[in-house]
């Protein structure tokens, strides 16, 4: 069970034990995609929704969950944020909320930075379900990470 290290030798769920890490700068990117009708996707970047400015609750719910993952992801790290940032940009699907989060740690912040976009989607679906109850999140996906042993990575 070596390679999966959330897991002991008699295969049970752990808490990795990161206290002989050095730490280093580390950061992660990741998206999530909101599927929205035309006519919904005009009302959230065109300023016409009923809840008013869901892009910024969307920004600040991210910036929420990117801080909170460790209450929410089991086995998950408490880690001293340095930074998250978050844009709600338009593209063709709908909606996409990219998260990017720092630290100087011993520990990524791979989770952060994908739980961070998750919730930032979560909350345009809230802002949005009255027009549009069809709304579909996904994918919630890494784009890139950098930092620590295993260095760089890029979708």
């Amino acid at each position: 069970m070596s390679g999966i290290t959330h897991l002991d030798d008699e295969g049970q769920a752990r808490m990795v034990d990161v206290s002989g890490k050095p730490e280093t700068a580390r950061e992660a990117a990741a998206e999530a995609v909101v599927a929205l009708a035309p006519a919904t996707r005009e009302a959230l970047f065109g300023g016409g929704l009923p809840k008013g400015d869901a892009r910024a609750v969307a920004r600040i719910a991210a910036i929420m969950g990117a801080k909170r993952t460790a209450d929410l992801v089991p086995l998950c790290h408490p880690i001293e944020i340095s930074a998250v940032e978050v844009d709600v940009e338009e593209v063709d699907a709908g909606a996409r909320v990219e998260v990017r989060v720092r630290t100087t740690g011993r520990t990524g912040v791979e989770m952060e930075a994908m739980t961070g976009a998750a919730l930032g989607a979560i909350a345009l679906y809230d802002m949005v379900k009255g027009l549009d109850r069809g709304t579909e999140i996904g994918p919630v996906r890494l784009l890139h990470k950098a930092g620590g042993r295993s260095g760089e990575w890029r979708r």
